[in-house]
């Protein structure tokens, strides 16, 4: 997998097809004020946890916090968390013996000691991806958009609608769109759709699908949990792009996300898709840095 390639698939990041990334002085009076509210450790240990969650069997450890979906894809195996940057050959060793078989990733946001990055590097970790961490409280409707009717906003798609997916066959279809979006091989999607639906913390989770026509166009996953909505897998089919259906997922994402009392939403964004969250007050507030390492 080419650099290039490894940044699209990093799943996390949307695809939602939005364009430009303004400067950080652009930001406004409310975008600032938001940049302010609430610490940064929830946020990563929401992340934590959705990450986790790919693994039934994964818990915090002791050295670093691991996950292994079984997977050949490395978007859900990998290492999310150390808690010293001197135990970083000893958890690399771990994880390449725990991990064997499998592409995996390694997440260094700063809920790891700041030197982790440097310590992976000297261990032959090779990072191909640094991705802005957005931020933004769910305490105020923070942009014009956030009170939308998603089926019914200026730019969405006529007869759009936003659904809550709950299993079967609806579940299958959010899986084929985010995995089609990411370049997933196709084998990989039964395995995956059974790991969604028996998620360990599926009752903090909120899958939703942008529908039109009848057909599934777009999908996106909010973790409620630590007092965050963490929003990942926003993904729109290729076809679909810039037709307003990343507003109407995102709008339908804060929503859930204050609908269950969460003080904030959260999320990693791709460059492409940075205007539209600045659009609904989110700021850069982190970064996550992604290693791969050679087999």
């Amino acid at each position: 997998m080419t650099t290039s390639s490894m940044k699209k698939a990093v799943f996390m990041v949307d695809a939602a097809g939005a364009a430009g990334t303004p400067h950080e002085d652009d930001r406004t009076p409310g975008q600032q004020a938001a940049r302010d509210i609430g610490g940064l450790a929830s946020v990563f240990a929401n992340f934590r946890q959705y990450l986790m969650g790919w693994d039934a069997r994964s818990r915090p450890g002791a050295v670093a916090d691991q996950f292994r979906s079984g997977l050949a894809t490395p978007q859900f195996n990998g290492v999310v968390r150390v808690r010293s940057a001197s135990a970083v050959g000893r958890a690399v060793a771990t994880a390449r013996t725990e991990l064997a078989g499998l592409p995996w990733w390694w997440w260094v946001g700063p809920d790891s000691p700041e030197d982790t990055a440097d310590a992976l590097q000297r261990h032959g970790g090779r990072e191909f991806a640094v991705l802005p961490v957005m931020v933004r409280s769910l305490g105020h409707s923070a942009g014009p958009d956030d009170t939308l009717d998603p089926a019914g906003s200026d730019d969405a798609s006529v007869g759009l609608t936003v659904d809550t997916v709950e299993d079967g066959d609806r579940l299958a279809e959010l899986v084929r769109t985010y995995r089609t979006s990411m370049g997933i091989a196709p084998g990989l999607e039964p395995e995956m759709v059974r790991i969604e639906s028996r998620r360990e913390d599926n009752a903090d989770i909120v899958r939703l699908v942008a529908v039109l026509d009848g057909r599934v166009v777009g999908s996106t996953v909010v973790i409620t949990a630590q007092g965050v909505a963490g929003i990942f897998l926003v993904h729109v089919t290729e076809a679909h792009r810039r037709r307003g259906v990343g507003t109407a997922l995102t709008v339908a994402a804060l929503r859930a996300g204050r609908e269950r009392g969460m003080r904030s939403a959260a999320l990693v964004a791709s460059p492409a898709g940075e205007p539209l969250y600045r659009r609904f007050g989110f700021t850069t507030r982190a970064e996550y840095r992604v290693f791969a390492f050679p087999a």
